[in-house]
């Protein structure tokens, strides 16, 4: 027999003896690497085998080629015996005793802010109106001009607002800065009567603090029929604070400016925590919570309806705003920020108490 042959034959039966002793994955890596690995004897023999002589080639090479084939089979087989050792070992210490009483998972809840916006809803749907959504990303026309806001007017420079498309290009883009949009939208493509509510995230280039955010949500209103007029305007706001704040709220119209609205008003509800009588949170007994007034003719020519025949009113309001008054609230970063401590403070509670 070659010499060469009897040492492979030893190698074969010193790495089998490693292998099947193997303890552990990390020990069964080894013993490949020792027998079978680039410096391993195996392989310096296969180097050299151009150097023996014919005859001795064509016993070592069969020996080689089988010997190292049958501990590559070893190793796998090895590696299968220790998983399956080690699963047997997690099953008898990790075993579940069937005897315990079973931990309930814990349930989650929806963010304050979407309660609230499921609350604004009901209040709106109760009265008659429609859910319109729109995108987030807006042309300038939806966003400014069919809105009655000049190419000067002061949110229309990238300071105050987020634009994607240059604003000097001829067709530009940005981050809406309201929920207005979806009203031009809605009545460029629906004839009167329109009663939509647009509730939806709205960007602005507002420092973050304790009353700012780059991104908030709003919730804004739209009628649009034959002879509405303010006391429409009045009467439905009053009919929304007594749903979004409880019953025996009440409502005053602060007169104001609105490029879109004419005559326009800020909406103020009485305090809920003092009755109007003031408080630290309200000093006058009044909570200013938006915007409202009659549709300016200049939008209704802008989407081709006809401000002969048809009026309208539109308000709105921040809803983070809402929820700060609802709940007491005085920093806006907590619902963007959302710690387990804060949301678990809403748990099942109702926006009108």
């Amino acid at each position: 027999m070659s010499s060469v042959v009897s040492e492979l034959e030893a190698i074969r039966d010193e790495a089998a003896a490693a292998i099947g002793s193997a303890a552990d994955p990390g020990a069964l890596e080894e013993a490949r690497v020792r027998y079978l690995g680039r410096k391993a004897r195996l392989v310096q023999i296969g180097r050299t085998m151009k150097d023996l002589p014919i005859e001795e080639k064509r016993l070592v090479g069969p020996a080689l080629t089988a010997i190292r084939a049958g501990l590559e089979d070893l190793v796998r087989a090895r590696g299968v015996e220790l998983e399956r050792e080690a699963e047997a070992e997690l099953l008898a210490t990790d075993r579940v005793d069937l005897t315990l009483p079973g931990r309930r998972p814990r349930r989650g809840a929806p963010h304050p802010l979407v309660e609230v916006v499921r609350s604004l809803e009901d209040v709106f749907v109760g009265l008659g109106y429609e859910i319109a959504e729109g995108p987030e990303v807006e042309t300038e026309w939806n966003n400014f001009e069919a809105l009655n806001i000049p190419a000067d007017h002061p949110t229309r420079t990238d300071m105050d607002s987020f634009y994607v498309v240059d604003p000097l290009a001829a067709r530009s883009a940005l981050l809406r800065t309201h929920t207005s949009p979806v009203q031009i939208r809605t009545m460029e493509t629906r004839q009167p009567p329109i009663y939509v509510v647009a509730p939806g995230r709205a960007y602005r280039r507002d420092e973050t603090d304790a009353t700012h955010s780059p991104v908030f949500h709003q919730i804004e209103a739209l009628a649009v029929d034959e002879g509405l007029s303010m006391a429409d305007l009045t009467g439905t706001l009053d009919a929304f604070a007594q749903g979004a704040f409880g019953s025996g709220t009440r409502i005053r119209l602060v007169p104001t400016f609105f490029p879109f609205t004419e005559p326009s008003a800020q909406l103020e509800v009485s305090c809920h925590l003092c009755g109007g009588a003031g408080c630290s949170q309200c000093a006058s007994g009044w909570l200013e919570i938006g915007g409202a007034g009659m549709v300016d003719p200049a939008v209704f020519e802008a989407v081709g309806i006809d401000p002969e025949r048809y009026t309208g009113f539109a308000f709105g309001m921040g809803i983070e705003r809402v929820a700060m008054i609802r709940y007491g609230i005085t920093d806006i970063r907590l619902f963007l920020e959302s710690p387990q401590q804060f949301l678990d403070q809403f748990r099942g509670l109702p926006l009108v108490r």
